[in-house]
């Protein structure tokens, strides 16, 4: 599987506000790079803290008619403890989507999921085992994943060694606030970071778009 993250970042590195709201950091450039970019995902990832604070659709605006069976990619939630609501967004006929959860998450909030449409993919004992959820996902057909955040996931990702690729909005705005999440949040890292390889620096809109590899 090859797992792309992809995000928007204001010049001092934070996602939102401390209020977690979304905020414009990009325009109609990234936009649409973010657009083509989900177009050749077979899925788009997030945490399920960004559906519960932005309830985000996560489909294509112009679909590919070369995708072949669905004209969207699938979406995939990680979800520890199966708080996504039975009526997000994320939920919809407009693609299938995927619940990462974990042993942990109650049985009921599993099968109101599951009723509203959810394939159930069950991974770990407290929290989502990410490797072992993301190879299910493998054999069931995922294998190139976009994901779009939110920090807490990101970092669970780059521990799990899982990202193949970084790609990274930096727009012109300042949001600060110690407790504004970051492309990285989590316990973060003391040792034996993470390195990477920077392979493209494009300018979009007001702002930069960096491209790198995981070494």
């Amino acid at each position: 599987m090859h797992v792309v993250v992809n995000a928007a970042t204001s010049a001092d590195g934070k996602l939102s506000s401390r209020r977690r709201e979304q905020i414009a950091i990009s325009g109609p450039e990234d936009f649409d790079r973010v657009d083509a970019l989900r177009s050749d995902s077979d899925a788009v990832g997030v945490g399920v803290g960004t559906v519960l604070a932005d309830d985000p659709n996560l489909t294509v605006d112009d679909p590919d008619s070369d995708r072949g069976e669905s004209d969207q990619p699938a979406r995939v939630v990680a979800d520890s403890r199966a708080r996504t609501p039975t009526d997000a967004r994320v939920l919809d006929e407009r693609a299938s989507t995927y619940l990462l959860v974990s042993t942990a998450a109650p049985d009921e909030r599993v099968a109101a999921l599951r009723e509203a449409g959810a394939h159930i993919v069950t991974a770990g004992d407290d929290r989502v085992d990410l490797t072992a959820a993301f190879t299910q996902l493998e054999r069931a057909g995922v294998e190139r994943v976009m994901v779009e955040g939110g920090g807490e996931l990101i970092f669970s990702l780059f521990e799990a060694e899982l990202v193949d690729e970084l790609r990274l909005f930096v727009g012109s705005t300042i949001i600060g606030g110690r407790e504004a999440p970051t492309l990285a949040d989590g316990e973060g890292f003391v040792e034996s970071f993470p390195a990477l390889s920077l392979t493209g620096v494009e300018r979009l809109d007001d702002g930069v778009l960096l491209e790198y590899v995981v070494d």
